[in-house]
C-alpha cells in the first residue's frame, strides 16, 4: 500500500484530503467528525469579526440527471464568537494531533488586524493560516476577501504583514475573479506565503424563478451574486493550478480546490502541480464518509502504476502543459467509428454535419442495415463524434502518421520570418 502522507510547506497530513473552509468546517463537531472518516486535514471555516448570515444562502444547478453540478452559496465567514472557535481549535488539535488542522482568516487590511488574529489562532496549536482573499460575496463589499484578492499589491502586502508575525505556515488563498490568476499568485509568493490554495468561488447568480421572478437564491424578494462551485468549476480551477504550477516565478507548493469529487479529481489536479486537495461541495452532497471511497480509490491507483508515495506524482504532467504556439501542427487523430458498437442513434452525424466538418456519411451494407463511416482525409480531429457518443467506445480517436516532421506555431512564424529575412518576435 502506498504511502499517501503529504507536507504542504511542512504542515504534515496522513493523506491528501482536506476539508476546505466552508460550511463543513464550521465547528469543532463537524471537524473531529470528519477527522474520525478519515479526512487527513481540515482549514476551518474562515475567522475573523464574527458577522450576521442571512436565510436562504445556498442554491445549485443539477443537469440531466447529475444534482448539484453547480453550487453557489451566499454564505459569509464564521458567525460564531472567535473565542468558542478557538476552544474547538485546541481541542480538536489535542484529540487529532497527526491531522493537519488549519485556521481561514480574513480581516480589514489593517497591519495590526492581522497582527492581533494570527497571534491568537497560533496559541490554540494551528498547523498553519490560510488568508482567505477569495470570498466574493459579502465580505469583499467591505474590502476584504476577493475585494483584496484582486489586488496584487494588496495580497503582497497583507501576506507580508502576516510573515511578520507567523510562527506557523502561511497560505495565500486565491480568488479565481480576475483576469490573470498568476498575477496574485506571485503577489503572494512575493509577500512570503509558503503556499498558495486556488481555487474559491466564481461570481455568479444561480437563476431566476419564472414564476415569481425571484432571484435564486433570494433574501426576501432580493438576491446578491454569490459564490460558485462544486463539479461544474473543476476545469476552471485545474487550467488555474496548472498556470501557477508552471510559472517560473510562482515556486511555492499549491493547495488545489474546484470541484474535487472524486479521488480521481485528486489525482489530476495534483498531476498538474498540486500538493494536496482541498474538498467542500462534495462533502455537503454525500457527506463526510466519501473520504473512504477517495483513499481506497487513491491507493489502487498508486499500487497499480507500483508507485511508493502520493508525493511522486505531484507536478508530473505540469512539463506536459504549455502554450497554444508550442503544439505541434502536423499531429493528427482522426475519428473511427466501431460499427459493431455503434447504435446508429445519428448524434455524431449530426453533430459533425451541423457543427464541425461534414466528414461522417451513412451507407448501408448488402443487407441494407445503415453504418456510418468517416472520410478520414477530411476529419480535422475535433473529437466532437465521439464527445455527443452516448455509447463508450463506438467512437475512437486514431493518431496517424504525419507526412511532415513536427513544427509548431512558433517555429512555423520563426521559419517564415527567416525566409523573408527578418526575424519574428515570437512570445
Amino acid at each position: 500500500m502506498a504511502d499517501l502522507s503529504i507536507s504542504l510547506a511542512g504542515i504534515k497530513s496522513p493523506n491528501p484530503f482536506w476539508l476546505a473552509s466552508a460550511p463543513p468546517t464550521n465547528s469543532g463537531y463537524q471537524v473531529q467528525r470528519a477527522f474520525e472518516a478519515g479526512w487527513g486535514g481540515a482549514v476551518w471555516k474562515t475567522l475573523g469579526d464574527p458577522i450576521l448570515n442571512v436565510s436562504s444562502r445556498f442554491a445549485a444547478i443539477s443537469f440531466n440527471g447529475y444534482r448539484v453540478m453547480g453550487f453557489n452559496n451566499i454564505e459569509l465567514i464564521t458567525d460564531r464568537p472567535l473565542e468558542e472557535n478557538l476552544k474547538e481549535i485546541y481541542e480538536t488539535k489535542k484529540r487529532f494531533p497527526d491531522r493537519a488542522v488549519v485556521a481561514s482568516l480574513m480581516v480589514e487590511p489593517k497591519r495590526e488586524k492581522w497582527h492581533e488574529i494570527v497571534k491568537r489562532v497560533e496559541d490554540v496549536g494551528v498547523d498553519g493560516l490560510e488568508l482567505n482573499f477569495g470570498c466574493p460575496h459579502g465580505m469583499a463589499e467591505r474590502g476584504m476577501g476577493s475585494a483584496s484578492g484582486q489586488v496584487p499589491e494588496l495580497v503582497e502586502k497583507q501576506t507580508y504583514w502576516v510573515k511578520e508575525v507567523a510562527r506557523t505556515p502561511v497560505i495565500v488563498k486565491l480568488t479565481p475573479n480576475i483576469t490573470d490568476i498568476t498575477a496574485t499568485a506571485e503577489a503572494a509568493a512575493q509577500g512570503g506565503a509558503d503556499a498558495i490554495s486556488l481555487i474559491n468561488t466564481i461570481n455568479s447568480l444561480m437563476g431566476v424563478d419564472l414564476d415569481t421572478w425571484n432571484t435564486i437564491p433570494h433574501v426576501a424578494g432580493k438576491g446578491a451574486h454569490g459564490g460558485y462551485c462544486g463539479p461544474a468549476v473543476k476545469p476552471i480551477a485545474l487550467n488555474m493550478v496548472a498556470e501557477c504550477a508552471r510559472h517560473p516565478r510562482i515556486r511555492i507548493p499549491i493547495s488545489g480546490i474546484g470541484g474535487i469529487s472524486t479521488w480521481k479529481d485528486a489525482v489530476e489536479f495534483m498531476l498538474m502541480g498540486a500538493t494536496g486537495v482541498q474538498v467542500c461541495t462534495a462533502v455537503m452532497h454525500h457527506g463526510f464518509r466519501i473520504i473512504e471511497d477517495m483513499i481506497e480509490g487513491l491507493n489502487h491507483y498508486l499500487d497499480e502504476k507500483g508507485i511508493a508515495s502520493v508525493k511522486d506524482i505531484v507536478g508530473k504532467s505540469v512539463p506536459k502543459y504549455s502554450n497554444w504556439g508550442d503544439l505541434d501542427l502536423n499531429y493528427k487523430v482522426v475519428a473511427r467509428i466501431n460499427t459493431e458498437r455503434c447504435i446508429n442513434c445519428n448524434k455524431c452525424y449530426i453533430s459533425c454535419e451541423d457543427a464541425s466538418h461534414q466528414c461522417i456519411e451513412r451507407f448501408r451494407d448488402e443487407t441494407g442495415k445503415e453504418y456510418l463511416k468517416v472520410r478520414e482525409e477530411d476529419c480535422v480531429g475535433c473529437n466532437l463524434c465521439s464527445i455527443v457518443c452516448p455509447v463508450d467506445g463506438a467512437i475512437e480517436m486514431v493518431e496517424i502518421p504525419s507526412e511532415h516532421p513536427p513544427m509548431t506555431w512558433n517555429e512555423r512564424q520563426a521559419a517564415l520570418g527567416q525566409l523573408s529575412g527578418y526575424s519574428v518576435d515570437i512570445k
